[in-house]
């Protein structure tokens, strides 16, 4: 008989973090949101809520830790070779625009922009370049998971970037009509450049 690990078993201290994983660190952080929308993502991956939590602080300790690879290097570890490499130049420096394909969002790519020294600028997930971007014209269509951060900033510019309560988080702040016209203040909340809810005020 074959002697090989279950596919939903919790890794080893010794087994090298996966793609799947990996999944499982970006709903980890969705969870303080939108508790249910990860649940259901979990069981849609068939891996039990321990080997969420598993995945989640064996990520933590391995980009804290002082023996630590770069985090361009750690990306690459856990995701293996990028689906594409682009370089791309942001203000007047130029960075490479490094994504990979992630099943549960399949629309979607995690794209880590890395500087000319190796060190990563940003990491969050962007719309597939194939795949169509959402209609965001009112509040109403700003659902949970439902857009990137650059397509609510180009939506509903002008867009104001606010801090992150948390590494992976990201805000806007910017004005959206709701659906009988009437305008009001928006912001909205992503994580890992996903959005996870918006605070209606106005």
């Amino acid at each position: 008989m074959p002697s090989g690990k279950r596919p939903d078993a919790p890794p080893t201290p010794l087994t090298p973090l996966t793609p799947l994983d990996f999944q499982l660190v970006l709903l980890r952080r969705m969870a303080d949101f939108n508790a249910e929308l990860v649940e259901e993502a979990r069981r849609k991956l068939g891996v039990p809520a321990a080997r969420m939590r598993e995945a989640n602080r064996r990520w933590q300790a391995m980009v804290r830790s002082p023996r630590a690879r770069s985090a361009a290097a750690g990306y690459r570890a856990v995701l293996g070779e990028p689906e594409s490499v682009a370089v791309r130049r942001v203000g007047g420096l130029e960075c490479e625009a490094r994504r990979w394909p992630l099943p549960l969002w399949p629309d979607l790519r995690f794209e880590v922009l890395v500087g000319g020294d190796g060190t990563v600028w940003n990491a969050w997930l962007v719309r597939a370049p194939d795949a169509p971007a959402p209609r965001l014209t009112v509040l109403e269509d700003l659902t949970p998971w439902s857009c990137t951060v650059d397509e609510a900033t180009r939506a509903f510019a002008p867009a104001r970037p606010l801090q992150g309560s948390a590494p992976g988080r990201w805000g806007l702040a910017f004005t959206a009509p709701d659906a009988h016209g009437v305008r009001h203040e928006v912001v909205a909340e992503f994580a890992w450049g996903l959005l996870q809810r918006t605070v209606v005020s106005g």
